[in-house]
């Protein structure tokens, strides 16, 4: 009786992530947790980086959970300070030459990059049958500063490569509808219409440490309620509003506001700024007090308890991921104060503990937090949506305590509820998983910036070839040669074949 024959090999699509500096910011989390998640579906991913420092990157990255390797970590980040933009382009060029080099390039059926796309028309003329996805998280060109002539020219061509390069993605991917209407705006003739996956929250809870406790037991006492504010301390973030609105509310005699977030004393505007807020609270008559949360954990035995109890505004800087946690599970409610947010991670972390958000009503928020007075008899109410006006604000505050006394259990089961459904790693993995399966299978439509523009520049390299050489035939030879054999263009190679033999047969006549 003969054996039955085993079954065929599952075949495992293989997933490589291009992103220039692997470290612990938003973009960076984006790509752990979405290379984690489709790991965790099956596929075999690698992470290709430029820069990842192992005491300074995400546990998935540190702990091996995923392969990350490193090219051209040598070369510079900018040049006396200046072309950082042209620096970054050539570190991911240098990070795709290694990947044509040594032969890994072939061996992925898809490539997810992120941040920077001047690495992208180079894996697709080598890795042919691969796919391409640009993860755009916002357009770069509207994130430049321009504020002298020189940096309006100096941005010229960075602007068009951006442009270029993400046309000849197969796929390109937001983190928002928000940022979905940006893209629209900023790359008309581009004939995409880009995917929407949203970014993820973590529901594995970190265990607060001893020194958590210990700091959330100086400031706080057992029966303090508190507002709570995250965010970089940068001007952009409008954490004044949060300021405002607590010295206009009800609450701010019997409620304290703690403001927490990113802050590098080597970065002079977190420092100004930080000045400037601690100057306000003087100006509104609000007492305050600030502590560093890195300083707290080598010299916790110089505070008080008692210099804290009178304050009615806490700053607090450079958090850990696990207090960040400890604070938002007591919060009252989290006050999001920044405008035009691409997305905005932060007001899922408040959701996911049950805990209601304030934010204005612009950018990714309005994708996000489903507004109490919006929603029929409150169900699926997650927080309000306010323009950012500091009365409008402080009313929210008053009302916030009626209805959490009415429907708090509401706001307990529909946040949770809606980022494990919208929001959470298993989410965005299969929304990636469903967009590389359509993105294999659909032929890519060219728009019309990827149509004209080779022939473009083959009209411009032909002029300087007639400048630089005159009448001379070898020049076209050459030029059909690389497009074939490096660009792996045949439409290309064969237009410089025909203008080869035509300046030939004119030559000799």
């Amino acid at each position: 009786m003969s054996q039955p024959s085993a079954p065929p090999p599952v075949y495992h699509r293989k997933v490589a992530f291009i992103h220039p500096d692997l470290g612990i910011g938003g973009a960076e989390r984006l790509v752990v947790d979405a290379a984690v998640g489709l790991q965790n579906k099956g596929y075999e991913v690698t992470i290709y980086t430029s820069h990842c420092d192992k005491s300074h990157c995400f546990e998935e990255v540190k702990d091996g959970t995923l392969k990350v390797e490193v090219f051209g970590d040598k070369l510079p980040t900018s040049i006396m300070g200046k072309c950082s933009i042209l620096c970054s382009n050539l570190r991911q060029l240098y990070l795709t030459m290694c990947l044509v080099a040594t032969k890994r390039i072939g061996k992925f059926d898809v490539f997810i990059v992120d941040q920077l796309s001047s690495c992208v028309p180079l894996l697709g003329l080598n890795a042919r049958d691969a796919k391409i996805l640009f993860y755009c998280h916002f357009p770069d060109q509207l994130l430049a500063t321009r504020d002298s002539f020189l940096k309006k020219v100096y941005r010229l061509p960075f602007d068009w490569l951006e442009q270029y390069t993400m046309s000849l993605s197969d796929q390109i991917v937001v983190n928002s509808n928000f940022t979905k209407g940006i893209f629209a705006r900023t790359f008309p003739t581009l004939n995409f219409i880009p995917k929407v996956i949203y970014p993820c929250v973590n529901f594995d809870n970190e265990k607060p440490s001893a020194l958590d406790k210990n700091l959330k037991n100086l400031i706080l006492s057992k029966d303090d309620k508190y507002y709570l504010s995250i965010n970089r301390f940068e001007r952009k973030k409008n954490i004044e509003l949060a300021i405002f609105a607590f010295s206009e509310c009800k609450q701010k005699e019997t409620y304290k506001l703690i403001i927490t977030g990113g802050y590098d004393p080597k970065v002079s505007e977190n420092m100004l700024y930080l000045n400037e807020l601690e100057g306000l609270c003087q100006d509104l008559t609000l007492t305050y007090k600030r502590v560093s949360y890195p300083h707290f954990s080598t010299t916790e035995h110089t505070y008080n308890a008692k210099d804290f109890e009178d304050a009615q505004i806490i700053f607090i800087t450079s958090i850990s991921s696990s207090f960040k946690e400890l604070l938002l599970k007591n919060a009252e409610l989290l006050m999001y104060t920044p405008s035009n947010e691409h997305f905005g991670i932060v007001p899922l972390e408040a959701m996911k503990f049950g805990v209601p958000v304030l934010a204005v009503d612009n950018g990714g928020p309005v994708e996000t937090v489903v507004d109490y007075n919006e929603s029929p008899q409150h169900i699926n109410a997650t927080g309000w949506l306010r323009y950012s006006d500091s009365t409008a604000w402080a009313k929210v505050l008053d009302e916030s305590v009626e209805a959490l006394a009415k429907h708090r259990s509401i706001f307990q089961e529909s946040g949770p509820k809606r980022v494990r459904y919208y929001f959470s790693r298993e989410a965005m993995a299969e929304n990636f998983d469903n967009i590389i399966d359509r993105t294999i299978w659909e032929k890519k439509d060219s728009s019309g910036f990827t149509t004209f523009t080779p022939g473009i520049l083959m009209l411009i390299t032909q002029y300087l070839v007639i400048t630089l050489f005159g009448d001379a035939t070898v020049p076209y030879f050459f030029l059909a040669l690389i497009s074939f054999y490096i660009l792996r263009s045949i439409k290309a190679s064969f237009y410089w074949i025909i203008v080869f033999l035509y300046m030939t047969y004119t030559g000799k006549t």
